[in-house]
């Protein structure tokens, strides 16, 4: 499944971008492409990417100053591209933030391995959560202003779902599909006995609030207030 997230590719050789984007589309990656240093940070601060793949030597700006601008607002992963193969040149790009890079001339497919490696490292958080809830499903981890939530790997999926579309009502049997995989079949109210352990953890984090409501014969919404 593509993540909604792409990744950003600044490259100014159009056949090396052209190459890079096609094996990582192939490898189930969203790409977007840009070739101008100076697009850079404009593109991240309007839609944050996944990781971003980018050359030293650009038109505009070079990847050094961008990286280095980048560093100050965003911590999007980012893998520096450069024909420089000094020590000097690459610890540089390390010191001001990058978090690795590859040399060219380069196989398309070490680029793949070096995107999975540093986004298996990377916290993957959950698309559109309130800003107070932070969710980590890839290391089955969740937390609320700040206090860790000691959800089982179900309630998070469920707490997932309802988090990504805030204030949407879902059904039992929407959430059911949702949070078992496999198509099991279970009655509404196992939802509802999840939903009541949910409730009494989110509880435990902010006690002056209940975000699950309940719509009597429609099923659950979820919404955190601002704060």
């Amino acid at each position: 499944m593509v993540n909604d997230s792409p990744i950003l590719i600044v490259e100014d050789e159009p056949k090396l971008a052209a190459l890079m984007r096609d094996y990582l589309v192939a490898a189930d990656y969203a790409v977007q492409c840009l070739d101008n240093g100076l697009q850079v940070v404009p593109a991240v601060r309007a839609h944050e990417p996944r990781l971003i793949l980018l050359d030293l030597m650009l038109p505009g700006r070079d990847g050094l100053q961008v990286c280095q601008e980048l560093r100050s607002f965003s911590a999007v992963p980012i893998i520096m591209i450069t024909a420089r193969v000094e020590e000097v040149d690459r610890l540089l790009g390390l010191d001001l933030g990058a978090d690795d890079y590859i040399c060219k001339p380069f196989s398309p497919r070490e680029v793949v391995a070096r995107v999975k490696a540093i986004l298996r490292r990377s916290p993957q958080l959950v698309a559109n959560q309130p800003a107070r809830l932070l969710i980590d499903e890839d290391r089955y981890q969740a937390s609320l202003d700040g206090i860790a939530l000691d959800l089982t790997p179900l309630e998070l999926r469920l707490l997932s779902t309802l988090a990504q579309s805030p204030g949407r009502v879902f059904s039992r049997d929407q959430l059911l599909d949702r949070i078992y995989s496999d198509h099991r079949v279970v009655t509404d109210r196992t939802v509802d006995s999840h939903i009541r352990n949910l409730r009494r953890k989110l509880e435990q984090a902010c006690p002056a609030e209940n975000p699950i409501e309940s719509l009597y014969g429609v099923g659950y919404r979820f919404q955190l207030a601002d704060v």
